[in-house]
């Protein structure tokens, strides 16, 4: 069975983008994107929901090629070009990148993919990642926390059906005040 995990950059008041999809409180350090790219490099499969398949896919097949590309982008645009990628959305009609499209139940599968033996899936989008937790399927949960306060927009946990216990498996300060932590769901 694979592991699935549910990360993102998040705002100290648990928002992944502020209003308006505003995203530019996140930019990361050179730590924390590599961080972000070990990450990717130690994923089998990535899952995505429509809107953060937008980010990605605007930016990043091409991230290599953009003029001051730094190595470590260079490094992370190849390894997102390459790698295995599932979009779940049923407003787009096709997706390119070394990507299949499900328009079906997503929910479904989630758990079909996660039950398969491979390495681990991380999962991105909030509404997609929300369904995935309150179906019980996410293990676990990488938070790189900014100092900033966003005060709303799309909030990187969703409602649950119920509480959801909760092993700290590291924390750790990374530069600009972001605190990285991870936790494991009990099972």
């Amino acid at each position: 069975m694979r592991k699935l995990i549910y990360g993102m950059n998040v705002t100290l008041d648990g928002y992944i983008a502020a209003p308006g999809d505003d995203i530019g409180w996140s930019v990361p350090s050179d730590e924390l994107f590599q961080f972000w790219s070990d990450q990717l490099e130690a994923t089998e499969l990535t899952l995505y929901g429509r809107k953060l398949w937008e980010t990605m896919s605007s930016y990043w097949p091409t991230g290599d090629q953009q003029p001051g590309a730094t190595p470590a982008e260079i490094e992370f645009a190849r390894r997102w070009r390459d790698m295995e990628k599932v979009v779940f959305s049923s407003t787009i009609d096709r997706v390119d990148w070394n990507s299949r499209l499900v328009t079906g139940n997503a929910v479904a599968e989630i758990a079909r993919l996660k039950a398969e033996d491979g390495g681990p899936m991380d999962i991105g989008g909030a509404t997609l990642a929300g369904a995935a937790m309150r179906a019980g399927l996410v293990d676990e949960y990488i938070l790189a926390t900014a100092p900033v306060l966003a005060g709303g927009g799309t909030p990187f946990f969703s409602a649950l059906d119920h509480w959801s216990n909760l092993d700290l498996l590291e924390t750790r300060p990374l530069p600009g005040g972001v605190i990285l932590t991870r936790y494991a769901t009990k099972r």
